[in-house]
């Protein structure tokens, strides 16, 4: 589901449309003169897509009673050359709203299609993936909406959501005890505690405070392995660090409980998809 309020999202489609239409859409009020037309999605690249429901919002904003005949669903892989939908419309509302309402879709998509291929590179292991903070300013309720249709699973939305000491946090607190502690006089129940380490010497302290999450940070296979031997169920673990979906397989075999990786979202690009085959009615 689509983890917008309708206000937010009107909100986010009247920004859009206000930077790309500042007064009206010049070329197509000149050319339409109150004329319907068809036009059809299509997929110029494989992957999955995403975003349906705020592209065809863009669309419903413009002309409330736009039509549209879907082909393919929210979530599911396309291959390239599909029709994902066709939308009937005034030839103005199709044209002003192309753009806006491709931007999303085809960033939405390109985080989906990003996300599925490292859950698959993680197929047969018992990994979670997670996302990160690692999102477009505004965006991330839509960007980390696209990770969960990928496949993938939401780290915290926010610093309010979960205590994470990493290791600016340790570094001034002096060490991971006595930053544990310090949270803890704050916070004393009601928060999990995450805490980013970097060795072994990292990984007892933080066992040895109790904490909920561990985080085995730039750590390479054999280190991983060690520490997830000591902390033997006693917290939850999850590794992070240059986790590609190419690099992934290298750890499968590891007794991980999740992995977490900004480049599902910060470095996704787009799906390429196109808006082809107009005529007018």
């Amino acid at each position: 589901m689509l983890a917008l309020k309708d206000s937010e999202l009107q909100t986010l489609i009247e920004t859009a449309l206000a930077e790309d239409v500042p007064y009206y859409d010049l070329a197509s009020e000149a050319i339409f003169q109150g004329q319907t037309g068809t036009v059809d999605l299509i997929a110029k690249q494989e992957g999955v897509l995403c975003g349906l429901p705020i592209f065809q919002a863009v669309f419903t904003y413009l002309q409330e009673d736009s039509q549209f005949d879907s082909f393919i669903q929210e979530g599911e892989r396309i291959e390239k050359g599909q029709v994902i939908l066709s939308i009937q419309a005034k030839a103005t509302t199709l044209l002003t709203g192309e753009r806006v309402a491709l931007n999303y879709l085809q960033r939405l998509s390109g985080i989906a299609t990003a996300t599925r291929r490292f859950v698959d590179a993680l197929e047969g292991s018992n990994i979670k993936l997670m996302d990160t903070r690692k999102t477009t300013p505004g965006f991330r309720n839509l960007e980390k909406y696209a990770v969960r249709v990928g496949g993938g699973y939401n780290h915290r939305h926010g610093l309010s959501d979960l205590i994470m000491l990493k290791d600016n946090h340790i570094g001034a607190a002096g060490s991971i005890t006595a930053a544990v502690q310090a949270v803890r006089e704050v916070d004393p129940f009601i928060h999990k505690i995450e805490v980013e380490t970097e060795n072994l010497d990292m990984v007892k302290e933080a066992v040895a405070c109790g904490v909920d999450i561990i985080m085995l940070d730039n750590m390479d296979h054999d280190q991983m392995a060690e520490a997830i031997a000591y902390i033997n169920g006693r917290a939850i673990i999850e590794g992070s660090g240059n986790m590609t979906a190419d690099t992934v397989s290298r750890i499968k075999d590891l007794d991980l409980d999740y992995i977490s990786s900004g480049s599902i979202t910060h470095s996704a690009g787009i799906l390429d998809l196109s808006m082809k085959n107009f005529r007018v009615n």
